[in-house]
């Protein structure tokens, strides 16, 4: 399953931009999007969850 930067936006109360920001900024280690076709970027569900409990056990 994949996610727009919209879903996740939605997913985690933040605008796209800033999905997109966290994909950029190495410190977040946020996973990178896949490319499906030009101008369509996905990111998958197992990294991005992956990604989230990375972030609930160092906290």
């Amino acid at each position: 399953m994949y996610f727009s930067d919209r879903q996740l936006g939605e997913r985690f109360n933040v605008s796209r931009v800033t999905i997109w920001r966290w994909a950029r900024d190495p410190a977040v280690k946020f996973p990178e999007p896949v490319k499906l076709s030009p101008g369509c970027a996905r990111w998958r569900l197992d990294d991005v969850e992956a990604w989230e409990a990375g972030r609930l056990e160092s906290a």
